[in-house]
């Protein structure tokens, strides 16, 4: 099964991406390849060039920016600012769950990914 590559804007801290590269996950981080200050237009473009699905705590403008995407991208995950363990928790848990057929056009709420206790 084809796996999830991942695309996490300025907002999402860069350790999530080298702990989920550490995992063996192909992530990118826009802080990591300097990919600072650019419009959402842009950083969701990167995304979709990339084929690579867009993590974002800027829920708004990418709920607003799916709605005109939709048919172009590969999944905007958003998601609340949450400490660093509960992100981890949520992203792995998607990434178990999700592929990228299943993702492809789609806006989802990380907050919907929790692994069962």
């Amino acid at each position: 099964m084809a796996s999830i590559k991942l695309y996490l804007d300025e907002d999402v801290r860069p350790l999530l991406a080298e702990v989920l590269l550490d995992r063996g996950f192909d992530v990118v981080s826009a802080v990591r390849i300097r990919r600072l200050g650019v419009t959402d237009e842009e950083q969701l473009q990167a995304a979709i060039n990339d084929r690579r699905t867009l993590l974002t705590h800027n829920i708004r403008d990418f709920a607003r920016l799916h709605t005109a995407w939709a048919h172009r991208h590969e999944g905007i995950l958003v998601s609340d600012q949450e400490p660093f363990h509960v992100m981890l928790r949520r992203v792995l848990c998607f990434l178990s769950r999700e592929t990228p057929s299943s993702i492809r056009g789609r806006l989802c709420w990380l907050s919907q990914y929790e692994l069962e206790s």
